[in-house]
This record gives C-alpha cells, structure tokens and sequence, in this order.
C-alpha cells in the first residue's frame, strides 16, 4: 500500500462528512439568518435587551452597600463584552468554516471526476463536477451572509458595549459625588 493510495483513501473518506457537515451549516446558517432578523426588527423598534439588562444590573450593584461598587461594575462590564464576543464567535467560526468545507467538497470529487476522466467516463466526470461546483457556491455562500451577519452584529456590539460602559461610568460619579457629599 502506497502513501499515494492511503491518502486518496483518507480524502474519499472526507467527502461525505464534509458534504453531510456543509449541509448542517447550511441549515444552522438559515436559523442565524432568522436570529438576525428578528434582532434587527427589534434593534429597529429600539429594542436592546442587553443594553437594558445590564444597566439594571449596573444599579442594582451600585444600589448595594457593599464596598466596591466599581469592581462589582467593572465585573459586569467584562460580562457584557464576553457574552457579546461569544455570541459573535459563532458567526465567525461560519465565516471561515463554509469557504472551507466547500473547497474540501469541491476538490474531493474533482479528485474522482479527473479519475474518470482518464477512463474515458465522461458521465462521471460530468457528475463529480456538479457536486464540486456546488459545494463551491454553498461554501462561498455561507460565507458571505455569516460575514454579513458578524459585520453587522460586531458594530451592534459595540454600540451596545458603549452605551453600558456610559451608563456605568454615569452610575459610578453619581456613586462618587453621593459619597462626598456624605463625607462633607
């Protein structure tokens, strides 16, 4: 056994879970694209629920009589921004995986459809160059509207992440000046 034949093997081994795989992201990709939908609808009504959850939790730690509001706040701030990046990471990961799945779905078969072609099998090679063709334009596909997806969802975030780190800064001087006045 040659490594040549070990590794066209491992490649026609590839194929259908690359092809079951970019049919999977298809799908997850349909259920982003209703997700962003509705956030967008939502964002167009002025609705932003993380915005409003965490300055509810920003004056509820501010409101206690605890010591150290601000690293109570501070920690609230980094939580906003972790759960903001991890709901992006997702999108992210199908900007990069769609493109990819469907170069490995368009190379895998154009391997066989070559090999027919060197047989003189030409309804194979035709047959092998269609599900190449369009693992190329599903991958490509899904990379565009994830890329889309995460462009837009990237400046909600921040949009959302600095109008929280504002609405803290305002809860802290407020928490500050109150203290003063109380030490005067």
């Amino acid at each position: 056994m040659t490594l040549k034949f070990i590794l066209e093997q491992v490649s026609q081994l590839l194929f259908e879970p690359v092809l079951a795989l970019l049919v999977a992201l298809v799908a997850w990709m349909l259920v982003a694209l209703g997700m962003f939908l509705r956030s967008l609808a939502s964002r167009w009504r002025g609705h932003r629920p993380a915005v409003g959850r965490f300055t509810r939790l920003i004056d509820a730690a501010a409101a206690q009589e605890a010591a150290d509001p601000d690293l109570r706040i501070e920690k609230l701030l980094a939580q906003a921004e972790h759960g903001g990046l991890r709901n992006l990471n997702s999108v992210r990961f199908a900007v990069r995986a769609g493109p990819s799945l469907g170069l490995m779905g368009t190379l895998i078969p154009m391997a066989a459809g070559l090999s027919g072609l060197a047989r003189g099998d030409l309804p194979a090679l035709a047959e092998h160059m269609v599900v190449a063709f369009s693992a190329t334009i599903v991958g490509i596909a899904i990379g565009v509207v994830a890329h889309m997806i995460a462009m837009v969802r990237e400046g909600w975030l921040r949009q959302d992440l600095d109008d929280i780190r504002l609405h803290a800064e305002r809860v802290l001087r407020a928490h500050e000046t109150a203290g003063a006045k109380e030490g005067a």
